[in-house]
């Protein structure tokens, strides 16, 4: 009898103490602000005293670059380009061999799908019918120079989109401007 008894009031103690157990809010909190935080907007005012008005994402001022980038000095336009066509390039012509391996390299990650590995507009793009009119670079009609290429790496023309984000600076744009041409002059021996 005295073992029914210890154990209806161990049963009674458990069921009374999970009976008010909820998983979902704990009845005690030692710490409130650890479970339920302050959610504050972002940029608004804060009754803290340091943002009265609130904290506002800060544009540069007017008239400055980011370090480290200089833009482009030809727009996006028919005449600019023409401009840039005359525009040589600025790369060292001693280092001629590393700037052309360079700019196969990168020609080839991001060129040869359309415009082909040899530069004769039959990349696989082209070949699977994917993407159509991707001229030869010895076409006579196209013109190209190492400073229209750049021009063409940097804006875009038609249906190719700029190719600026992919390369990692002005240099490695200028690389494969040279390389399109060394692939230009190739085609037309």
């Amino acid at each position: 009898m005295k073992q029914l008894g210890k154990i209806s009031i161990v049963l009674v103690l458990v069921l009374s103490l999970t009976g008010c157990f909820d998983k979902n809010s704990p009845n005690y909190q030692y710490m409130p602000n650890m479970y339920e935080s302050v959610g504050y907007e972002t940029y608004e005012a804060v009754d803290n005293g340091l943002f009265p008005n609130g904290t506002e994402a800060m544009l540069p001022a007017d008239n400055t670059i980011p370090r480290g980038y200089m833009p482009y000095k030809f727009e996006n336009t028919l005449e600019d380009k023409e401009l840039a066509r005359l525009e040589p390039s600025p790369l060292d012509s001693l280092q001629r061999e590393e700037n052309l391996a360079k700019g196969k390299e990168l020609y080839d990650i991001y060129c040869a799908i359309c415009h082909g590995p040899k530069g004769k507009g039959q990349g696989t793009l082209v070949k699977r019918e994917k993407i159509l009119g991707v001229p030869s670079y010895d076409d006579v009609a196209r013109n190209i120079t190492v400073g229209s290429t750049y021009h063409t790496v940097y804006y875009g023309l038609n249906s190719m989109g700029s190719y600026a984000a992919q390369m990692a600076n002005e240099e490695e744009m200028w690389q494969v401007s040279e390389y399109v041409m060394k692939l230009k002059e190739d085609l037309t021996k």
